[in-house]
């Protein structure tokens, strides 16, 4: 990202935002007026008020740095927040994954909560929080810190930490450098590897992820219990694998440049083949999938607001606003 980028700028809240700001790269979004966001606070400690949003699945996200809610069905309607403060969040299956900013030094916790907002475990972390992800079962969840560098498109100039934990077992890797790497089908080590984005299969034990090394930028597939990944293309930036599993949702950097901003794409794992979405704004996100047919993701107008915008992932159709004033968006299903 780009120091950290004006849209990811956007995610961190707090003072650890005043210090990651360093350089924008230049991609702004124009200030698109959403509707007015109504709001139902919760009391500390206690889950959403689920009548405000009614049953069904609904939208988790960041509000100023609030975890907060809305309808997926009607994502322009009543808000719920609640009493979290989250750099980074993630819900699916019974978990809600946050990375709760500490101090601006780089002191992170992750906290591992229930549906009902009650921590089951926390993890404290050195770095500043870029990525977050749970499995669609809630049991596996992974995050992305940046150690050294908050920028994506300086070349080799930026270090990060990717860890999983199993929230089943307890299993914590503190990060996935440490797996057995394959790059082109050969054993591969490197000081200068750093892996980022890890977004989870069906089965809670393989992922995809990013591992960057030598100039380039690999998609890799990971196994959690063989502690291995192995490359499968390359140029695949902050991966999102598609509920059917099929798919993978990416940031493509323009022209083979990070530097230049990034283009949301989606790669069929299949053929190999990848489409340019119609989103024609730089997108420094993890995108999500809002469902087969859908992806979502953030960015930030010229004034800072943070945005959730949506576009068709077979690349027609146009970009729309989905939710305004928000980011950090995740499906979570459970309704309540």
């Amino acid at each position: 990202m780009s120091g950290l980028s004006m849209r990811a700028r956007g995610a961190i809240a707090g003072s650890a935002a005043v210090l990651l700001a360093v350089v924008a790269i230049g991609y702004t979004v124009s200030a698109h007026p959403g509707p007015a966001v109504t709001t139902s606070s919760t009391a500390p400690g206690t889950a959403e008020a689920g009548a405000a949003l009614g049953d069904g699945p609904r939208l988790r996200v960041l509000s100023n740095g609030v975890l907060s809610a809305v309808s997926l069905q009607d994502p322009g309607g009543p808000r719920t927040l609640t009493s979290q403060r989250c750099d980074r969040a993630f819900a699916a299956g019974d978990t809600i994954a946050c990375l709760r900013p500490v101090n601006p030094l780089g002191a992170t916790q992750l906290a591992i909560l229930g549906h009902d907002l009650r921590e089951r475990r926390s993890i404290p972390l050195t770095g500043f929080p870029n990525r977050l992800r749970v499995s669609a079962s809630g049991r596996m969840v992974a995050w992305t810190l940046f150690i050294d560098g908050h920028s994506y498109a300086s070349g080799g100039g930026f270090s990060t930490r990717a860890g999983i934990l199993d929230t089943r077992t307890g299993t914590l890797v503190d990060s996935v450098e440490t797996f057995a790497a394959t790059v082109d089908g050969r054993p591969y080590r490197a000081a200068d590897m750093n892996v980022w984005g890890v977004t989870f299969t069906s089965d809670d034990n393989r992922f995809y992820a990013t591992m960057s090394s030598g100039g380039h930028r690999y998609l890799v597939e990971g196994d959690f219990a063989a502690r291995t990944f192995r490359t499968v293309t390359d140029g695949v930036e902050c991966p999102s694998l598609s509920p059917d599993g099929t798919r993978i949702a990416f940031k493509a950097a323009i022209g083979g440049d990070p530097a230049r901003g990034w283009r949301l794409s989606v790669l069929d794992l299949a053929t190999k083949k990848t489409v340019a979405l119609a989103e024609s704004h730089s997108v420094d996100d993890q995108a999500i999938w809002l469902d087969d047919r859908t992806v979502a993701y953030g960015l930030q107008r010229s004034d800072g607001t943070n945005d959730v915008w949506a576009v068709p992932a077979d690349g027609t159709g146009g970009p729309r606003l989905f939710v305004s004033g928000a980011n950090s968006p995740s499906v979570d299903g459970s309704g309540v």
